[in-house]
């Protein structure tokens, strides 16, 4: 199985406004980076957005380690509250329908296929992938301004 590196980052101009997301996959040194935006999103859908959009770029089942700044993603990996909110029926803690619901399942599926491990990453720091992903989901935000 093939092992991946991918780190992941979200951005918003406002909160809700136009947003983008930045993805940069690392397989034997090789770089592949991806980007997107929407005119009216937040910035956790972005994050989100960001860590569906590259796992669904691979094209068999990998290993992968997905370094991401958004406590809302590693989080809901990491302290299972991805598997509690699928169990509820998808509803969150207040009992109410999951922000970014197609998102999550999306992601819940990907998950079946693919071995991933989430780290979180401290974000404007010294990272320089998180720095680069950083810049790619700004520069599509900008895309989307004025729309």
């Amino acid at each position: 199985m093939k092992s991946i590196s991918i780190y992941t980052d979200g951005a918003c101009s406002g909160n809700p406004g136009p947003g983008g997301w930045g993805a940069v996959l690392i397989y034997n040194g090789r770089e592949k980076e991806l980007s997107g935006g929407k005119s009216l999103t937040t910035n956790n859908e972005m994050e989100l957005t960001a860590v569906v959009e590259a796992l669904s770029a691979l094209k068999e089942p990998c290993s992968v380690t997905l370094y991401s700044d958004s406590s809302y993603v590693v989080n809901a990996i990491n302290r299972q509250w991805l598997s509690s909110w699928k169990r509820n029926n998808w509803k969150n803690s207040k009992k109410e329908t999951l922000p970014n619901l197609l998102l999550w399942q999306k992601l819940d599926q990907l998950l079946q296929i693919q071995d991933v491990s989430f780290v979180w990453v401290k974000g404007h720091a010294e990272d320089k992938y998180n720095n680069r992903c950083d810049a790619l989901a700004v520069a599509a935000t900008q895309k989307y301004k004025g729309l």
